[in-house]
């Protein structure tokens, strides 16, 4: 059997009633008092999650910010110190190896946040793409990562950790103390809802863990609502809407790749002969992963990526990739297990009143 991976907040989940599965390696809480439950509560109020599987690297010394924009997607020239970029880590192809986020903590100072299953290689690959003498270190098994979403999110931090967070602007982040620690909050999130991320030692987790648990607005939610939250908003999951097969030019994020800086796949990065296209399902049935997806005359033209009901919605939505001529079209066909389902092309957001960008006074 394969040995997992545990978070420092392991023991607590199990001990809250949480159901563990396997994930990326790891064993983590998929959910607590349920899926549906969770997924509303962050919607409307605040919920945290355990994200301590995902990978840090801290990267420093002279020449770090040139060194990395050729590595990774992201135009560092633009991104200042505090601030931090969404992007992409690319083979010679174009194809994304992952989707990670890259803050700059000073001039030629950078951490990186990877996804779990990548860490090794994600490290591996970056490494092999810098030249000798800077500092590149794995950060990961000291870090813990919790994320603070919900439109009471701001309301809850400023009670954890009283200060002036009404000036921290959308992918922005700072420094602050915890418990005699010095910890990151960074005001970002996977689920489109006002929200914080933060980055702190693995020994601090369980208190900063358990004091925000502790406030009335909060509720520990699992995986599973944090990926139906995120398909709500279209937010790619690597390794089913990204992968090594799809550039981020088909994934819809062309305009991401706007860096003067040479990045390892830049040539092959705008190719596109597949589009990732949003599908609005009516009634509870789910299309699944890999489920086909036909024209109007029942021809395949593409396959489901992500698929599940949206439940601030109340249908089905997925995300499926198909032949770029065929993405022009609007309505289609997913052949699920025992149904066929008819679809049509939206929009994304699919759910578009998230609060992520809210301004706070």
């Amino acid at each position: 059997m394969e040995t997992l991976l545990v978070t420092p907040l392991n023991a607590w989940h199990k001990a809250h009633g949480a159901k563990m599965v396997p994930f990326a390696g790891w064993e983590m809480p998929v959910q607590y008092s349920g899926i549906i439950a969770e997924h509303g509560h962050c919607r409307t109020r605040a919920a945290i999650f355990d994200i301590c599987h995902m990978g840090e690297f801290s990267l420093k010394g002279p020449g770090a910010k040139n060194a990395l924009a050729a590595a990774v997607t992201q135009n560092l020239d633009t991104l200042a110190p505090g601030k931090c970029r969404y992007g992409f880590l690319l083979n010679e192809q174009g194809g994304v190896l992952d989707d990670l986020i890259v803050y700059r903590i000073a001039d030629e100072e950078f951490m990186l946040v990877v996804n779990g299953a990548c860490t090794a290689s994600d490290f591996a690959t970056i490494k092999g793409r810098l030249p000798a003498g800077l500092a590149f270190a794995d950060i990961s098994d000291n870090t813990a990562k919790i994320d603070l979403q919900g439109p009471k999110s701001f309301e809850v931090l400023a009670r954890v950790l009283p200060g002036e967070w009404n000036t921290l602007g959308y992918f922005s982040f700072r420094k602050t103390a915890f418990d005699g620690a010095e910890i990151i909050v960074s005001r970002t999130g996977y689920t489109g809802e006002l929200g914080y991320e933060f980055y702190l030692p693995a020994d601090k987790a369980q208190a900063l863990w358990e004091k925000l648990a502790a406030d009335p607005e909060v509720l520990p939610a699992g995986l599973g609502a944090r990926d139906t939250l995120r398909l709500e908003m279209g937010y790619p999951l690597y390794g089913q809407d990204l992968d090594t097969e799809h550039t981020p030019a088909e994934a819809g994020y062309d305009g991401m790749l706007g860096s003067a800086a040479p990045f390892t796949g830049k040539a092959r990065a705008f190719d596109v002969r597949r589009k990732l296209v949003a599908l609005s399902i009516e009634g509870r049935r789910s299309a699944r992963h890999h489920d086909k997806v036909l024209d109007g005359n029942g021809k395949e033209v593409g396959v489901v990526t992500s698929g599940s009901f949206s439940p601030t919605l109340g249908h089905s939505i997925a995300l499926a990739y198909l032949d770029a001529q065929a993405a022009e079209a609007d309505g289609f066909t997913v052949q699920a297990a025992k149904a066929q389902l008819p679809a049509k092309k939206v929009d994304l957001p699919f759910y578009k009143g998230g609060t992520a960008r809210a301004k706070l006074s």
